[in-house]
């Protein structure tokens, strides 16, 4: 069984292989990486592992950003001091969610867990971490219920060009540049539309295809975007998120 390591803190990564270790003498630990843009660069260059023990906090951001880069098919247990990133964790091929300091009892309990859920799966374990999405096929929302003035209107998720959060609010904007405030947070409209039709290129907004009228190289690996209807700023993808990126636009 290969196991990689995604921890920032060197104490703790080591605490964390001993540990793996003890409760598993065969376990191979495949490698221990301390950033996300590490952990990118190793995955596009090594067999993803059996599993991955993966803390949410790295040194250049949240380890979620890796699933924006990486199609990852293997499942993770996450290691955090911070209880507030459970449920974004179940949504990126989470198995489970062990609070620092990590006990032994707990971490051996995860480690059954997987070889259970392997066992069940007979060895495929991505029908495990694919059937949420497969399931989920059917049910992406058709339309929002959006509020105008003292007004409801229905708006098709085919007229979207675009959602952004600005001042704790998140916004839609129509293909007709029409602006409306949703009670819906990003992360919600990642589960509720379609991801070949919508994307989310950086923290602030979530694009529908359609709505790319242009994309230029600004170096350093970031692409500069151009939406219509247009923005009053300036749109950049960063470079952990640009084959994530490309991958959709070339679907």
């Amino acid at each position: 069984m290969k196991v990689l390591i995604i921890e920032d803190e060197k104490p703790a990564a080591e605490k964390l292989r001993k540990a793996v270790t003890k409760a598993n003498a065969d376990i191979d630990i495949v490698g221990t990486l301390n950033s996300v843009s590490a952990s990118v660069d190793w995955l596009q260059n090594n067999p993803q592992p059996d599993l991955i023990m993966m803390d949410v906090e790295l040194t250049d951001g949240l380890s979620f950003k890796l699933f924006d880069s990486i199609q990852l098919t293997c499942p993770v247990i996450f290691t955090t001091a911070f209880d507030e990133y459970w449920q974004e964790a179940f949504e990126h091929n989470g198995i489970d969610y062990l609070l620092k300091p990590i006990r032994q009892d707990k971490l051996e309990t995860a480690l059954k867990k997987y070889h259970s859920l392997q066992k069940h799966f007979a060895s495929n374990l991505q029908q495990l971490l694919q059937w949420p999405q497969q399931a989920a096929v059917n049910n992406y929302k058709k339309r929002f219920l959006v509020k105008r003035g003292i007004d409801y209107v229905a708006v098709r998720t085919e007229d979207i060009a675009y959602c952004y959060a600005t001042h704790k609010l998140v916004c839609m904007v129509d293909q007709s540049n029409q602006k409306f405030i949703l009670d819906r947070s990003l992360a919600d409209l990642e589960q509720d539309l379609d991801p070949v039709q919508f994307f989310r290129i950086n923290r602030k907004y979530f694009v529908n295809i359609n709505a790319v009228k242009k994309i230029q190289s600004i170096g350093k690996g970031k692409l500069w975007v151009e939406l219509s209807p247009s923005v009053d700023e300036e749109i950049v993808i960063s470079s952990e998120n640009v084959p994530g990126f490309k991958a959709w636009v070339n679907r």
